[in-house]
């Protein structure tokens, strides 16, 4: 046990040290903030920033001596406990400007802005101090950047389909290649791509009538796929349909792999994406979603001229296929088991090495057609049927590495529900709220619907859905490596 504490854990918890550093640096951001806007906000930041550096510093201090180069399961521990301990001290000024939420409480807050899930225990946001909105939105920006790094650094040890399919020099989902040599270059890389579209994004809100306020904080929630807002309203507080639209825009770029925008800006090739499986399914579900529920509301009487249909349609499905979860009315009690509907596209939709959650398309696509192989093989037991996706064929190891990865995610969407239902939560909430933590998609169903949040569950209901918003968003595998035998094994 000694030796596994040494050779494992120690290692990692030093590494974290200049991590935590590194975050105490960024919570003075909002400090600066807070006091050019005097919203007595900063001490509650400059506190945090404190407490969180003296972690750090004790970490990097008392364990030096097990600096080390880390190794592939160092990776996994680490990107888990970082996640986890950074969502803690993040919700240290929380606590402390709003000392009856609790810690489970606002644990809960930041772990949802981090891992951009968007779902919301707050209410009098419109009144909430603005560096502590920013707070949340910047929270929910950085975990968008730290998924797109995680995506290049840790998921391509997995195997389970999701990093594989995000190579770059062609068009084909499992290229073994990186968009650059090194890790650290593909992640600037990135990271370039995400600032550019995050600083449109913001320029487009303001010219469609948001103050640079409302502009920079939404900007953040939405190249992240987060969904956190600034108001109680969601994007209703804005009712400009300018509004509805860039929104709809930059939720759908998002939902692309962010690989293939770099490989798009790289070879000034926008039919980039049209040569692309994964992102030709990622639109046409959105189109086919659209198409579908914009009669039903006009019919149904839900919306009361076609074009209003229309915007009410391609916001709400755009916004809960790319697991963002803003809301401009309460697609919970449109007609036809259309909410049924927006909550499962959360499950399917989004491209791997986008921001969105879920079990993303490209998985999708391969279980579809390995269903089809099962069937071909059942006519001709003796064929051989390779699984190709575009013109790459897939290799046997990821296929079953995503029955396995659907397997588990089901696994955990019915442990979450039945233990939500344990603890006396309505069945609706139960299953509705499990499916919408664990693809980080935000608002599910009744009382914690696109109008709702989840400040009436109890400490233990929370602790169940942050647990499936952190597992949805690390991969699942990432997280539960950690629970095997194997793995702490020296």
């Amino acid at each position: 046990m000694l030796t596994t504490l040494r050779v494992l854990l120690l290692p990692v918890l030093n590494a974290l040290g200049p991590v935590l550093m590194a975050f105490a640096g960024i919570m003075l951001i909002p400090a600066v903030y807070s006091w050019t806007e005097k919203d007595g906000a900063v001490m509650d930041f400059i506190m945090g920033a404190g407490i969180t550096a003296g972690a750090g510093l004790l970490l990097t201090l008392t364990l030096f001596r097990f600096r080390q180069e880390l190794t592939a399961r160092h990776g996994f521990l680490l990107v888990t406990l970082s996640w986890a301990l950074i969502a803690a001290f993040a919700a240290i000024p929380l606590m402390l400007h709003m000392p009856e939420l609790g810690f489970e409480r606002a644990y809960f807050e930041t772990m949802s802005c981090l891992t951009t899930t968007g779902a919301t225990v707050l209410t009098g946001l419109d009144e909430l101090p603005h560096s502590m909105n920013g707070w949340r939105c910047f929270l929910s920006w950085l975990g968008g950047m730290g998924i797109i790094v995680m995506s290049v650094a840790i998921l391509p040890l997995l195997g389970v389909g999701g990093a594989q399919v995000m190579k770059a020099e062609t068009s084909g989902p499992l290229k073994e290649t990186r968009l650059t040599p090194r890790i650290a270059e593909t992640a600037r890389s990135l990271y370039l791509i995400y600032f550019g579209i995050s600083v449109a994004c913001a320029i487009a809100y303001h010219f469609a009538g948001m103050h640079w306020r409302d502009a920079v904080m939404h900007m953040m929630t939405t190249v992240s796929l987060s969904g956190i807002a600034a108001h109680d309203a969601s994007f209703g507080f804005f009712n400009s349909a300018a509004v509805d639209a860039v929104a709809v825009l930059f939720m759908v770029i998002c939902g692309f792999s962010f690989t293939l925008h770099f490989v798009a800006w790289r070879r000034h090739d926008p039919l980039v994406y049209l040569r692309n499986p994964e992102a030709l399914a990622w639109l046409g579900l959105l189109l086919v979603l659209v198409a579908a529920a914009t009669p039903i509301l006009y019919l149904s009487g839900s919306a009361s001229s076609v074009p209003e249909a229309l915007r009410a349609a391609a916001f709400s499905i755009v916004s809960a296929a790319s697991t963002t979860g803003y809301a401009t009315s309460d697609w919970s009690l449109w007609p036809c088991g259309l909410p049924a509907v927006l909550l499962l596209s959360s499950a399917v939709a989004t491209c791997a090495g986008s921001t969105g959650g879920g079990l993303k398309m490209i998985r999708v696509l391969i279980l579809i057609k390995q269903a089809k192989r099962e069937f071909r093989l059942l006519l001709y037991p003796n064929a051989v049927s390779p699984i190709t996706v575009g013109d790459a064929a897939i290799p046997n190891h990821i296929v079953f590495a995503v029955l396995g990865y659907t397997l588990l995610w089901s696994f955990s969407v019915l442990a979450g529900a039945l233990a939500l239902l344990a603890t006396g939560l309505g069945s609706l909430e139960s299953w509705s709220a499990a499916v919408a933590c664990i693809t980080n998609l935000g608002p599910g169903l009744g009382a914690v619907g696109p109008v709702g949040n989840y400040q009436g569950l109890t400490a233990l209901q929370l602790d169940i859905l942050t647990f499936l918003m952190m597992i949805g968003r690390l991969e699942i595998f990432t997280v539960f490596v950690l629970f095997t035998r194997a793995f702490w094994r020296t």
